[in-house]
């Protein structure tokens, strides 16, 4: 399905936690009516704290709180935060809830990994921010570096109407007939400013591939510049060949990485595909200062996305994911301006002597990875849809 973009918007781009949660409670703690809030982490921490006792006082006002997290992400919230929630009024559920820590099947990588907020259908909050502290990782990985976005305006709607019919569909899944709601009344869409936007999700009924078609789209019709920055990244087939082919035309691709990580066998995973990257004239930077979760674009300084969405099989062929899409030229800049200066501070750039120069055992462990990283997607049903064809790109020969 295309992104409809819709005029009127006003965005504000919010980074890392710094940013975020002090925006997000205050708009918690100025909510009359209605809270919606999706995560895919909840975690035990300050800020989880902080944001859930906004959540509770708000709820004690009389405001209707919904709360969804993920089953696995958020595994931890039924002992840590559901009792208090739901004592003080706010409802609670969870996407998939883990039945066992070995409980093995294919349906299980399918997960809630929308980061989503909405109040009184007058603004709303799209990100790859979860509700975690940004120094909660190794010391050596803060503070954790990541975006979101307030939303005001039309695009408000899309973002409205997606997470009312989240609820829904978990509620019925579960059996939670208390938890179902109302009709709507029409969230108040009324334009606040000049930007375009579009909200677009990923699910595996209507959306299968609306973030991955916006991205191809901006990709196919660049024509100066690719700035990517995403936290996990192993593209397949259709990104894949966008990609060389922009690098083909002349495009300047940069594309920045995690320099350190929490999940090795992905990192590894995609350094196996330096080699063909570096090759087609590909910028690649790895972040180093922390530990980096953006999944951000910026295309020839107009086009930008911020979301939840990886450029990676679990994202883009599994994972329930939010994206917001802006057609602005303001907020491409700020944006971009943003990651130049955070690769210019904390990033490195690879290069094909460097690659070239890694051992033997180094190389072997990474396309061990990359293997691996194929037989996990193969397992949920996707392998080949996924990979067939990235074979046949030149240079890749796993």
């Amino acid at each position: 399905m295309a992104a409809e973009f819709l005029a009127g918007n006003r965005l504000t781009l919010l980074n890392s936690g710094g940013d975020y949660f002090p925006a997000l409670i205050a708009e918690i703690a100025a909510a009359r009516t209605e809270i919606y809030l999706e995560s895919y982490i909840f975690a035990d921490d300050e800020i989880g704290h902080a944001v859930a006792a906004a959540l509770a006082a708000a709820a004690a006002r009389g405001v209707r709180v919904r709360v969804l997290v993920d089953g696995f992400g958020a595994r931890n919230f039924v002992r840590d935060f559901q009792p208090g929630l739901a004592a003080a009024g706010v409802h609670t559920m969870q996407y998939r809830p883990e039945r066992g820590r070995f409980h093995l099947k294919r349906h299980r990588l399918r997960r809630l990994h929308r980061k989503l907020a909405v109040v009184d259908a007058r603004v709303a909050f799209v990100g790859g921010i979860n509700i975690v502290d940004d120094d909660n990782t190794e010391p050596d990985m803060r503070p954790r570096y990541d975006y979101a976005v307030r939303i005001e305006g039309p695009v408000l709607r899309q973002v409205h109407h997606a997470v009312r019919h989240m609820w829904e569909v978990v509620a019925w899944a579960s059996f939670r007939r208390r938890f179902r709601i109302a009709p709507a009344a029409a969230p108040c869409c009324e334009p606040a400013g000049s930007q375009h936007a579009a909200f677009l999700i990923r699910d595996n009924i209507r959306h299968r591939n609306d973030i991955l078609n916006a991205y191809l789209r901006a990709i196919g019709e660049a024509r100066d510049e690719i700035l990517i920055a995403n936290s996990y990244f192993l593209p397949g087939l259709r990104f894949g060949r966008a990609l060389y082919a922009a690098a083909r035309r002349g495009i300047r691709i940069t594309v920045l990485l995690q320099g350190k990580t929490d999940h090795p066998l992905l990192r590894y995973a995609t350094q196996a595909l330096y080699d063909t990257g570096l090759a087609a004239g590909i910028r690649i930077f790895e972040y180093e200062k922390s530990f980096m979760h953006a999944k951000v674009a910026v295309i020839d300084g107009n086009w930008a996305t911020v979301g939840s969405s990886n450029i990676d099989p679990f994202s883009l062929l599994l994972a329930k994911e939010a994206n917001i899409v802006v057609r602005d030229a303001t907020f491409a800049g700020e944006l971009r301006a943003s990651l130049l200066a955070a690769m210019a501070g904390g990033a490195r750039e690879m290069s094909a002597e460097r690659i070239a120069s890694q051992p033997l055992h180094s190389r072997l462990l990474r396309w061990l990875s990359y293997g691996l990283v194929r037989l996990m997607v193969g397992i949920a049903g996707y392998g080949p849809k996924h990979w067939r064809a990235d074979e046949e790109t030149p240079g890749v020969n796993p």
